[in-house]
């Protein structure tokens, strides 16, 4: 087992492939998240995708935990189990030797699983550390059905600032503050920050936050974080204000552009 604080992240990656190839019931691990798309950093986490036999969930997760206390016992584990995701499991792992950063992401995806994640616009370039059939390819996005998603969700969107946002104010106006701010944020700021990323990279407009400082121009990401620190009630009212005006600028850009445009048609 290794020392404390020794485990690092091709430790885990090497482990993982060693261990699960002579696996006949695992068809393939990939690595996801920061690193298909490029951003990989020292305190990326790990993103796993481990395919395998419909019926050999239950064993993948307990060759995969076998794996990891090998290297080192594991601190915490949060099981998700079976995701909305049809045949797609998932569990986060983070040991006691490695860096509290370094949580291990796991997906137990079975052969069957519609969705394996492995569309590369949406999901980027995954790392194969091992692939046993080479009938693996990653599927085409279908352009037209993220326009048909764009077009309701921008529909959506309008709605929902409409009828919604005067939450704020209305918490404003008893003195409840703490449940002004969370109406601003989840409903205003959320409408908002959906809007932008349909305007600059409609295919990611689901992913709220993610991967937001690398996929909005600068000046945009510096106007969106002023709008989300609040000082106080009267900050907030006039951010409320200032924030609803820019999600009615970027709706009539976006209705300018049409969403046939936007996602490249």
């Amino acid at each position: 087992m290794a020392s404390e604080g020794s485990v690092n992240r091709d430790m885990v990656l090497d482990s993982m492939s060693r261990t699960l190839m002579p696996l006949g019931y695992v068809h393939a691990l990939w690595e996801g998240g920061a690193i298909s798309h490029g951003r990989l950093d020292e305190w990326s986490d790990i993103d796993l995708y481990v395919l395998v036999d419909d019926d050999k969930v239950r064993e993948a997760f307990d060759a995969i935990e076998g794996t990891l206390t090998s290297l080192s016992p594991i601190a915490i584990k949060y099981d998700i189990g079976q995701t909305p995701y049809p045949g797609v499991h998932q569990a986060f792992y983070r040991l006691e030797r490695t860096s509290k950063f370094l949580v291990l992401d796991i997906a137990v995806v079975t052969q069957s699983a519609p969705d394996k994640f492995l569309e590369e616009k949406t999901h980027g370039k995954q790392m194969f550390l091992f692939r046993k059939s080479m009938d693996l390819h990653p599927p085409v996005l279908d352009v037209g059905d993220l326009r048909d998603k764009v077009r309701k969700r921008i529909s959506r969107l309008r709605l929902r600032m409409d009828l919604f946002h005067v939450f704020v104010q209305k918490e404003l106006n008893r003195g409840h503050l703490i449940e002004a701010v969370d109406a601003y944020t989840v409903i205003v700021l959320g409408s908002l920050t959906e809007l932008l990323r349909i305007r600059y990279n409609p295919v990611h407009h689901e992913f709220k936050t993610r991967y937001l400082y690398s996929e909005l121009p600068l000046d945009v990401i510096k106007k969106l974080e002023g709008l989300y620190l609040i000082k106080d009630s009267e900050d907030l009212e006039l951010k409320y204000v200032s924030a609803r005006q820019w999600f009615d600028d970027v709706h009539g850009e976006i209705v300018a552009i049409g969403p046939d445009r936007l996602v490249g048609l």
